[in-house]
């Protein structure tokens, strides 16, 4: 029993230690998922770490940590994603401490047009009022997931849409449609 106190912390620092040197000579990325534990007993300061030891979080040139919003439910009230907030933890490579919340849909991955919808009502091109969501007077659809089925179906709107957007964030002006 006491020779396994701290072993996989032990041994994920002996294994960074070998392994990055490598990883930086061959240009390649390596990512590591973990979880969150509860450290017991602490009265100041964040009571949840990282399972492994210290070493994953020396050793990391990024670190991002991913927390479960809200639920995305689809027609059937059964669920189809999860909306996230992601946020930068530690950075070596850009300014850390960064927030960004998008919706990650099963068998799909990150929402391209959920996004689009979500930057669309922050700049004030997609107007929302209540559960309604309207593109120059025309309604897409009530309710965010209906709203992103109709702009999936309707590709040249959300080329259009996502352009605009471009346009007055970026100051980026599409000479050709992107693909949907």
């Amino acid at each position: 029993g006491d020779s396994h106190v701290g072993l996989q912390a032990r041994l994920m620092s002996q294994a960074l230690r070998k392994l990055t040197a490598t990883l930086s000579k061959s240009k390649t990325c390596a990512i590591f998922i973990n979880q969150i534990r509860e450290k017991v007993g602490v009265m100041f300061g964040n009571p949840e770490t990282t399972s492994g030891g210290r070493a994953l979080k020396f050793y990391s040139s990024i670190r991002l940590e991913i927390r479960r919003i809200a639920s995305l439910k689809g027609s059937d009230n059964i669920d189809v994603g999860n909306r996230v907030k992601v946020k930068v933890v530690k950075n070596k490579l850009a300014p850390p401490f960064r927030v960004a919340e998008f919706d990650i849909l099963f068998n799909e991955g990150i929402s391209r047009t959920g996004s689009i919808i979500d930057l669309g009502v922050e700049q004030g091109i997609i107007e929302k009022k209540g559960t309604w969501y309207s593109y120059q007077g025309n309604r897409l659809g009530q309710g965010k997931e209906a709203t992103r089925e109709m702009l999936k179906a309707n590709a040249d709107l959300t080329n259009e849409i996502e352009a605009q957007i471009l346009e007055k964030v970026q100051g980026i002006k599409l000479e050709e449609p992107a693909l949907v």
